[in-house]
């Protein structure tokens, strides 16, 4: 006889035999009476044991069962109007397949909270709370929402290497490994290989990437070890390209979670609408400008701090708009590879996309031509020498091209209004964990 899920069972299979399994979220006992409360993933199901009506095995082992141990159960479903799901097993047999470990280090029931840190240490009996699930399922709905759409547009999914000899972007918060006699690096970003790859014809690529990043920050919207969808696309005549995948992405993955997750959204109380598209695009200095209304003063080339994106996040929102491009920042904040702005070369063809007052996507038009990469990989202090296996692969026709990096964990914090960006992730890594 196969599984049956909690979930698949209606009061319509009235007197149809089962077997279902699971972890035992309850038991109570009345004397004569016994319920044994299954929980599996898509839900609870109740299994109900009259004294005098299923095997005496049945009913005694139902009375020493601990809580959170896995059973499987073989029995006949009853309409019940006052069960969970309108139904209850009657059971011919129950088969305790593991017993857990008493005591329980967090309940699963959600009875007794628990704070982030314990939560963390018991990850997976954390996992069996339907609301943490929740989460994850959205994750995957949203993931495979973004698969669709950019095959749609002919992007083909790629994986570039982990480990790399230089830094992806100039910076200092590199994890070192021991790889065998040589000095070598956790990727902070497919940034280098993707680019190379738009002059190899395939003009279209995405890959979900896994950034490490060094940084100490110790903050509820930081980690050390994230995941992004990262595109790279060629043949573009400016960044505006990129911003109109962008904006399809995104509006594209929430819709996938409206259409795939319902249940899970239900499980976190949750309501979402599609966003209206186009997204707003705003400048940096027209966002200055805005701050500067608001009395706050962000000397120009510097970049917007937390406390200026979420300022600007609520000017946004005052004119309905949570989903909104910052475009044209100053070229001297941006990385090497950045494509200067032809209009006035202190200016950059860089955007962010930022969600209610953080920034979820970052990107840019890319520097083509390999002698102004040369030029500006020296200007930020760089030795050429070290990314001697990237230029060259702009020396043989590399087309225009530029691309993004869309923020997994911060895209789900914000879209499911969750209290931490850890909460975003199945295990996370930031700087004082590395266990489980």
């Amino acid at each position: 006889m196969n599984r049956t899920y909690a979930g698949d069972i209606t009061p319509k299979m009235d007197g149809e035999e089962v077997k279902v399994a699971g972890w035992v979220h309850d038991v109570r006992d009345l004397g004569g009476l016994r319920f044994l409360l299954i929980r599996d993933k898509t839900g609870l199901l109740q299994v109900t044991l009259p004294k005098k009506h299923v095997p005496k095995e049945a009913f005694d082992l139902c009375g020493k069962l601990v809580r959170e141990s896995v059973v499987e159960v073989k029995g006949r479903i009853k309409k019940m109007s006052k069960a969970p799901g309108g139904f209850e097993i009657i059971p011919d047999s129950i088969e305790l397949l593991n017993p857990a470990a008493t005591p329980l280090p967090l309940d699963p029931t959600g009875r007794v909270n628990a704070n982030l840190d314990t939560r963390l240490d018991n990850r997976i009996l954390d996992l069996r709370r339907p609301e943490v699930r929740a989460v994850f399922r959205i994750r995957d709905a949203a993931l495979e929402a973004g698969r669709r759409f950019l095959r749609s547009r002919e992007f083909i999914e790629v994986h570039t290497p982990r480990i790399i000899s230089t830094s992806s972007e100039g910076g200092t918060e590199l994890f070192p490994i021991a790889y065998f006699e040589r000095e070598a690096f956790l990727a902070q970003s497919p940034q280098l290989y993707k680019q190379m790859l738009m002059a190899s014809g395939l003009d279209r690529v995405y890959e979900i990437a896994t950034y490490f990043r060094a940084e100490e920050h110790d903050t509820i919207w930081h980690l050390n070890e994230v995941t992004a969808i990262d595109c790279e696309m060629a043949f573009i005549k400016n960044e505006e390209d990129i911003l109109k995948i962008i904006e399809n992405l995104v509006a594209e993955m929430i819709k996938g979670v409206i259409a795939h997750a319902k249940d899970d959204l239900e499980v976190l109380g949750l309501r979402l609408e599609p966003p209206d598209l186009p997204f707003p695009r705003i400048t940096y200095d027209e966002a200055l400008e805005i701050l500067q209304e608001r009395g706050l003063t962000v000397p120009w080339g510097e970049d917007l701090t937390t406390e200026s994106e979420k300022k600007l996040g609520e000017a946004m929102k005052e004119k309905g708009q949570e989903l909104y491009f910052i475009t044209k920042y100053p070229l001297k904040i941006k990385p090497f590879y950045t494509m200067p702005s032809s209009d006035d070369p202190k200016y950059s063809n860089s955007f962010d996309l930022e969600f209610r007052g953080r920034e979820i996507v970052s990107g840019s038009q890319r520097i083509h031509l390999y002698d102004l990469l040369v030029e500006q990989i020296k200007a930020k202090n760089l030795n050429p020498r070290n990314f001697r296996y990237y230029l060259k692969a702009f020396k043989y026709g590399m087309p225009p091209h530029g691309g993004f990096g869309l923020g997994i964990e911060r895209f789900l914090t914000l879209l499911l209004d969750l209290p931490n960006v850890r909460e975003a992730v199945l295990f996370p890594r930031d700087r004082k964990r590395l266990e489980p």
